[in-house]
């Protein structure tokens, strides 16, 4: 059982090796000279104005969430759209009105939570 895995655990085992003498090496060999220039924020070569950190607003993580939620749902509809013609023959070959059903009470689901997330103001940024 474990001869199965001998050949992933030895790749894994020379990515990590590889990868820690990378890192070693460099640390070795590498210059250390550090200035009060090299600490500050580099942004795109304009003198940094203000924190480095600022705090980013809830309502931008509630939006990319959401985003991600519907970018997720075009994922399951493109591949369900291109075989539709073979999914909606008769039962023996595909599903029949069982394929339709099925992708519009998925659509359905998903805006049930879009019209739920508009009415509670979830889309608005002001």
């Amino acid at each position: 059982m474990l001869g199965d895995y001998a050949p992933l655990l030895v790749l894994f085992g020379v990515a990590l090796g590889l990868g820690l003498a990378i890192l070693g090496i460099a640390a070795l060999v590498g210059p250390r000279r550090p200035s009060p220039v090299k600490r500050e924020t580099y942004e795109s070569g304009m003198t940094a104005i203000g924190p480095g950190q600022r705090r980013t607003p809830v309502r931008f993580y509630l939006v990319a969430t959401l985003f991600i939620l519907f970018d997720i749902e075009a994922i399951y509809l493109f591949p369900w759209a291109i075989v539709f013609r073979d999914l909606a023959q008769p039962a023996p070959i595909g599903q029949g009105f069982g394929a339709l059903a099925s992708m519009a009470v998925f659509v359905g689901v998903l805006t049930l939570g879009l019209v739920h997330a508009w009415r509670r103001g979830a889309l608005e940024w002001d």
